[in-house]
């Protein structure tokens, strides 16, 4: 079975993205951080899908929670533990 991992779509000066990645951590899930404001592409492609703001999460390439860190944050642990299971690659 292969290891799914978030993405977060951040900037290095974004207090909010640091605090969805404390969150994160603190709940043992591990994640891949591309820095919008150093990565064209990255950008771009947080731009594309309609997105004004970091943080930005995303898993297996769909969007994991809307609204970012406040989003994130106000997900019940069991609906973020689904999310994570549903994405699960077999």
């Amino acid at each position: 079975m292969e290891k799914i991992m978030l993405t977060v779509y951040s900037k290095t000066t974004c207090p909010y993205c640091v605090q969805a990645k404390q969150l994160l951590e603190s709940r043992g899930i591990e994640y891949n951080e591309i820095l919008v404001d150093k990565d064209l592409a990255a950008r771009e492609f947080v731009l594309e899908r309609g997105h004004r703001s970091v943080p930005q999460l995303y898993l297996n390439g769909n969007l994991f929670v809307e609204g970012g860190f406040v989003g994130l944050r106000d997900l019940p642990l069991e609906e973020f533990n689904k999310r994570m299971e549903s994405n699960v690659s077999e």
